[in-house]
């Protein structure tokens, strides 16, 4: 038997730790089928996404975009046994949240629920709002078990009621921070439904450089700042440009930024007026190989991760133990589960989110003292490696996936 992973696009170079958890447990013998809600937008892959043996079905991105499909799954489904009971639910939800996203969900859960392949045996949802909704509409109409891994925008930014409902009739839980993992259980019905489980990184694709590769190694080389994340709010690249404007004249710095995004203009229209055009460098979204390359060139690796009005925030980048993993020093904020990771002024530095001349000033220290760039990176190199690597959640989640009648 096999379960269905319901994701909201595949494959995604921003979410390589979905990846990195499928192959993991494809490995450990589970059979899993991917089920997309979109098409891809990347043009590139990481080699991972290569490796993965489970089959892709995409559901209609868009309603309108294939009608005599979503016309033959709702008449298909009306005859399903679980069609009413997942009709009625919706139309509840519908009445509190009434969007065209929540009618495309419906319609995407017809879809998902009359074209499952039939030796699916359990749902599990990635991100608790859209994809969780769409994969609880379907198990429903299937009579299937679901289960569902949270992240970050989608804890902070779905209403509480969607969560607690949801909560109420899934298997289990697990996400990736101690902060999201409390914030959950407070919803729960059942608090023991809620685990945490990191992601973790698969050191076997981060191995330690033999040597440092830095940029600032070569005499009268700049020293190089580097941050990998995608353009928006949340990331706290604003106050990046103003801290990087804000650092003393004598420093000799660059910065590259890998990543796309909605904010990418924006975000160099706002360096261009700051005077920073010749001192920074947009590459915009890479494969993890050049990814990986450019961090074992950096001099200091920068994620200044924010939360945004909407409560939107990041919870625990695992951008920021793969520089850790290559012994790069790491500077960022006290911001979700950041902290569980980084120990400020001992694996790394933290600063207040949102706070652009603490940033500025923390930049200035590690800029200007090799010795402390150093010992934070040995550091953090030891502890991420100690304490996060991706086993112990595959673990945890290959226990978790076992049947009920043969789980320990």
């Amino acid at each position: 038997m096999a379960t269905a992973f319901v994701l909201k696009g595949y494959p995604r170079l921003s979410e390589t730790f979905i990846a990195q958890e499928i192959r993991a447990l494809e490995k450990r013998g589970h059979e899993i089928h991917i089920i997309s809600l979109r098409h891809p937008t990347d043009t590139d892959t990481h080699p991972i996404h290569q490796e993965i043996q489970a089959p892709i079905l995409y559901l209609p991105e868009y309603l309108h975009h294939e009608p005599r499909r979503v016309a033959r799954a709702l008449t298909q489904a009306r005859t399903l046994p679980g069609f009413t009971a997942a009709f009625t639910l919706w139309g509840a939800d519908l009445r509190r949240d009434f969007t065209r996203n929540r009618m495309r969900r419906f319609g995407q859960a017809c879809v998902l629920a009359c074209e499952l392949p039939d030796d699916i045996d359990r749902l599990h949802a990635h991100f608790l709002h859209t994809p969780a909704s769409v994969t609880r509409y379907a198990a429903i109409m299937r009579g299937l078990p679901w289960s569902g891994s949270a992240h970050a925008k989608d804890i902070w930014t779905t209403p509480k009621w969607d969560i607690r409902e949801k909560l109420g009739c899934l298997d289990w839980l697990v996400t990736c921070t101690q902060s999201g993992a409390d914030y959950l259980r407070t919803l729960a019905p059942d608090p023991e439904t809620v685990s945490l489980v990191h992601h973790g990184l698969d050191f076997s694709r981060f191995a330690p450089p033999d040597a440092c590769e830095h940029m600032s190694d070569t005499p009268n080389t700049p020293l190089i700042i580097l941050s990998v994340g995608r353009a928006v709010p949340k990331k706290g690249y604003n106050d990046c440009l103003q801290a990087l404007a804000s650092l003393p004249p004598h420093l000799d710095w660059r910065f590259r930024h890998v990543g796309g995004g909605p904010l990418l203009n924006e975000l160099q229209d706002r360096a261009h007026s700051l005077g920073l055009e010749d001192r920074i460098e947009w590459l915009g979204a890479q494969p993890q190989g050049v990814v990986l390359s450019e961090i074992r060139r950096a001099d200091v690796f920068v994620l200044p991760s924010k939360q945004t009005p909407d409560g939107d925030r990041d919870g625990l980048p695992n951008v920021l133990m793969e520089a850790q993993s290559q012994r790069v020093a790491v500077l960022s904020t006290r911001m979700s589960g950041i902290p569980e990771l980084i120990l400020d002024g001992e694996t790394g530095v933290l600063v207040t989110p949102g706070d652009s001349a603490a940033l500025s000033d923390a930049l200035r220290r590690l800029l200007e003292d090799p010795a402390l760039r150093a010992k934070l990176a040995q550091a953090g190199f030891e502890r991420v490696r100690s304490h996060f690597s991706m086993h112990d959640g595959i673990d945890s989640l290959s226990k978790l996936f076992q049947p009920q009648s043969t789980a320990a």
